[in-house]
């Protein structure tokens, strides 16, 4: 009988530690043998789209408060904080624009709409409601009519008013910077929790607002990756995020991924209405992916 109750116990406990299949953790690798892209990849394309585009301005408050907390994304000049500026002086200059909750909202209000309405609905929600307790505490209409500019308007004040309620409610203020001494499996754990807040949204709050090494996937990442060959044929995108988090070196990873999206938003051959086109490869010899995608091409054959 001791037996049997013994066993139960640890039939019990086995269940108890069993993942749950859809938890994405940073440990997994879905594709051991797929070897691209390698470190010298990386960094060759880095260094063509940031020749070409230059470092994106929308990014480069938060390349600049990497380098002043000491986490590098290469070597140049470029990533140096002027002699004029202390530490100090760069990490303020961040924390007064944008706090994490800050940086959460704004990524939550940049789904499925352009950047330029996407910063013109935080802006108007900032502006009608200059605190999260004000937002919390306001009628979900209000709120709606704040950030329509930013289109699902009803689908995101829903997803913001849960999570700033299921804050309140979990640590008794509206903030997240306790999130900064976690480490990132937990902040992940933690995230995941609120109603809403998907892994790419994580990925961006853990890269841009907690300098983390993360590697974030959105459409243009997934789609310039894939057709690079970086990613397999079948690959979806949670898939693609933990490979591309295990292949790209650390040190690039903020700079590739701000170079993608932006090479994504503008080369027109890259766009989707180009790649999804079923004829040759839509790239002309001024895009600087050109050879990579025609050695992808070529090693399909």
């Amino acid at each position: 009988m001791q037996k049997t109750n013994k066993r139960k116990h640890e039939n019990s406990l086995k269940k108890k530690r069993k993942k749950n299949p859809k938890e994405i953790s940073s440990s997994n690798e879905p594709f051991p043998n797929h070897l691209r892209p390698t470190p010298e990849e990386c960094q060759l394309v880095r260094d063509s789209l940031l020749s070409l585009h230059g470092f994106p301005q929308e990014f480069a408050k938060y390349r600049k408060v990497r380098s002043g907390l000491g986490i590098s994304s290469n070597n140049s000049d470029a990533n140096q904080i002027p002699k004029s500026e202390t530490l100090e002086e760069v990490e303020n200059e961040v924390e007064k624009t944008e706090s994490v909750l800050d940086g959460l909202v704004n990524t939550l209000l940049s789904q499925n709409t352009t950047d330029g309405n996407s910063r013109r609905a935080f802006a108007s929600l900032k502006a009608a409601f200059p605190t999260w307790e004000d937002v919390l505490a306001a009628e979900s209409k209000h709120i709606e009519d704040a950030i329509k500019c930013g289109g699902l308007a009803v689908t995101k004040t829903s997803c913001i008013k849960n999570l700033l309620a299921g804050l309140l409610r979990k640590k008794g203020k509206l903030c997240l910077e306790y999130l900064r001494d976690m480490p990132v499996d937990e902040i992940k754990s933690e995230l995941s929790g609120f109603k809403g807040i998907g892994p790419k949204t994580i990925a961006c709050v853990l890269m841009f607002n907690l300098q983390r090494d993360d590697f974030p996937v959105d459409t243009h990442v997934f789609r310039i990756t894939k057709a690079m060959g970086w990613v397999p044929d079948s690959a979806d995108r949670g898939k693609a995020y933990l490979h591309l988090n295990k292949r790209i070196p650390n040190e690039l990873k903020l700079d590739l991924n701000c170079l993608l999206i932006t090479h994504g938003k503008l080369c027109q051959k890259c766009s989707k209405k180009w790649s999804d086109q079923p004829s040759e490869p839509n790239i002309t010899p001024s895009c600087p992916l050109a050879s990579h995608y025609c050695s992808t091409s070529n090693s399909k054959k």
